[in-house]
């Protein structure tokens, strides 16, 4: 792609995820090996994330034939879902976590308003092999609401970049972590590429001028350092960052060294962020593995934050900071003990369509 062409020359950018939405696309889950012994009831709480959605904004949902449909509406139904503020897009995937591989969308103002798509490429957080249907949903969705479709490539390649991997504030500033984006040896998104090569994707693709990089992301994260576990954006100055206390923690050394990193990081326009702790629920386990529970995973919609919770003491003071960081919303805990059991919750199956 050269360089004329890239979404940040065409004037995109990718907007903040609290400003106004069309939409928003969840994966209906189908696949088992995601909750393994748990996919019926996953149904019933993506049933309730979708009912506490829709009151703001329309939902679309992908679903893998007229079956999988007839079934999804049967849940939503008996949920209580308005099903007029629901569209089912036919589009087969291989999981649900829409954050990662739906389409990332990017708007701009000037010379022509519009929202286009910029085409990342996904490929199962390169540690599954399955996951050329996930890879093909941007361009369906491109082709079907009739949107420019823009190729991210860098030196002549293909980029690799999942949703849950950044967090812009729709202002110029965009959060990552070197775990995520750095690493040439483990789950390696984009061979060779260097942290200049990285920054300068992200300008081009997003339309952004300042990189924060944290270090390393929660443990339990099969993604390897996705920052919407660990730390957020809430407002264009503001991000809340999840804190461990109990230094004997697997989280605490990594989630301190991100606290030191935000002290000297600056915004666009050079001045400090304003640093909120949250924090975090107490270890879970699956089969002896660690689960990637965090409060940090919330989903900002329209008329609603949607907040995971865990059944800990903690839940409640994570709901009332979110509640005062977000008053012009409901904030609202959705159990997700049973979703994270699938190595994520409510921030890695949604993903926003801005308005135009």
């Amino acid at each position: 792609m050269n360089k004329q062409a890239t979404p940040a020359a065409l004037g995109f950018s990718m907007p903040a995820e609290w400003e106004q939405h069309e939409a928003t696309w969840i994966g209906w889950p189908h696949n088992p090996t995601d909750w393994p012994d748990k996919l019926e009831p996953i149904q019933w709480v993506y049933g309730e994330i979708v009912r506490k959605i829709a009151p703001g904004e329309i939902v679309r949902i992908l679903v893998n034939s007229l079956a999988h449909e007839k079934q999804v509406r049967g849940v939503l139904k008996r949920t209580g879902v308005d099903l007029k503020r629901v569209q089912f897009f036919r589009f087969p995937t291989n999981r649900g976590w829409t954050r990662d591989f739906g389409p990332l969308f990017v708007r701009r103002s000037k010379p022509r308003r519009g929202v286009a798509i910029a085409r990342f490429r996904f490929n199962a957080w390169a540690r599954y092999p399955d996951w050329q249907k996930d890879d093909a949903i941007p361009g369906q969705v491109a082709q079907r609401l009739k949107y420019p479709i823009l190729p991210v490539r860098y030196d002549g390649r293909d980029v690799v970049l999942e949703g849950g991997s950044i967090d812009v504030n729709g202002r110029g500033t965009v959060l990552t972590t070197e775990e995520c984006l750095l690493d040439q040896k483990r789950q390696v998104r984009n061979p060779g590429f260097g942290r200049a090569d990285t920054e300068t994707a992200l300008r081009e693709s997003l339309g952004v001028q300042n990189i924060v990089w944290l270090g390393k992301g929660i443990a339990g994260d099969d993604t390897h350092g996705h920052v919407d576990d660990l730390c957020r954006f809430v407002n264009a100055r503001t991000v809340v960052l999840v804190r461990e206390k109990n230094w004997r923690d697997a989280n605490y050394r990594p989630l301190e060294d991100n606290r030191e990193r935000l002290r000297g990081a600056r915004l666009e326009d050079g001045s400090r962020l304003e640093v909120v702790e949250l924090p975090m629920p107490a270890p879970l386990h699956f089969e002896g593995v660690r689960l990637p529970a965090s409060y940090a995973n919330f989903y900002i919609a329209n008329s609603a934050v949607l907040v995971p919770t865990f059944n800990d003491p903690n839940d409640r003071l994570a709901l009332g900071l979110l509640g005062e960081l977000f008053p012009g919303r409901a904030v609202v805990g959705i159990h997700a003990v049973d979703l994270v059991w699938g190595f994520g919750t409510l921030h890695c199956l949604t993903q926003q369509q801005p308005s135009r």
